[in-house]
């Protein structure tokens, strides 16, 4: 039999995941687990659920546990979701989940994580991660059915993200900033076919206009940058926008940290404008 593979998302940092991963290798030690990253931000739910967005649908089909848990210990669900490609999802019941599942193919099932035979015999109120989620993970990894882990939940009753979308306005779009890399490239809620509708066609080297307002207590600012392709298009230091990987809008500085020089964060309001 093939090793059970189990996918592996947090905000805890260098330490915390060796001991859930030390966990997990106690109750299924042929298990594969691949760290997908536990450096998303601190709390960021909606960083936590582009990460799960931009790496799950590459993971083979396996058991994906994910925790960005600012809720940990109240009484916010811990959940087990099945999707349509037939992989399992486990993490908390806060919308860090739900986008991935819709890209997985939708969900087919969710229960929730009320089998305390599953868990650690001692599940404390800050570190759901460990007494929780890991081995309630290496427990479905090993063929534990589904079925096992709690009740049946209406996948309606799902805490749902609400992301940002884009507005189209002759001669601009209003957007904001989804996610943060760690290269410091900037990716913007929209898609080409949203910018285009609202300035027109995006030839390379036009010269767009990127206003971001006052916000949280850093001050305007505004960055005239241009379309193009790819990073090398433009001088080493200077921005550029473009599609990303993923399809979507993004700013970027060739060999630079676009982030930090502009002080931009998630949740930073931006209008595109021709400039």
């Amino acid at each position: 039999m093939p090793r059970p593979v189990i996918t592996f998302a947090t905000d805890f940092g260098p330490a915390a995941p060796a001991v859930c991963r030390g966990v997990m290798y106690g109750i299924a030690p042929d298990a594969l687990i691949i760290d997908v990253s536990h450096q998303i931000p601190r709390f960021s739910i909606r960083d936590g659920a582009a990460t799960l967005l931009f790496a799950l649908p590459w993971m083979p089909v396996g058991i994906h546990v994910a925790v960005v848990d600012p809720g940990v210990g109240t009484e916010r669900r811990g959940i087990a979701i099945r999707v349509g490609r037939g992989d399992i999802l486990v993490g908390p019941d806060n919308g860090l989940l739900q986008p991935v599942a819709e890209r997985l193919g939708g969900v087919v099932a969710v229960r929730a994580l009320e089998n305390r035979d599953l868990m650690l015999p001692v599940v404390t109120s800050s570190f759901h991660g460990r007494d929780v989620f890991a081995p309630m993970a290496a427990h479905l990894a090993i063929g534990t059915p589904l079925e096992a882990v709690g009740p049946a939940l209406d996948p309606a009753s799902l805490t749902r993200l609400e992301l940002p979308r884009p507005i189209v306005r002759p001669g601009e779009l209003e957007s904001e900033v989804v996610h943060v890399m760690i290269y410091g490239n900037v990716t913007f809620a929209g898609r080409t076919a949203d910018l285009e509708a609202a300035v027109g066609p995006l030839t390379l080297g036009r010269r767009l206009a990127l206003d971001f307002p006052a916000h949280a207590g850093r001050p305007a600012v505004t960055e005239v940058s241009v379309w193009e392709r790819t990073f090398g298009s433009v001088p080493k230091g200077t921005s550029l926008v473009m599609e990303d990987s993923e399809g979507n809008l993004s700013l970027a500085d060739n060999q630079g940290n676009a982030a930090e020089r502009l002080e931009l964060a998630v949740d930073r309001p931006v209008r595109i404008r021709p400039a």
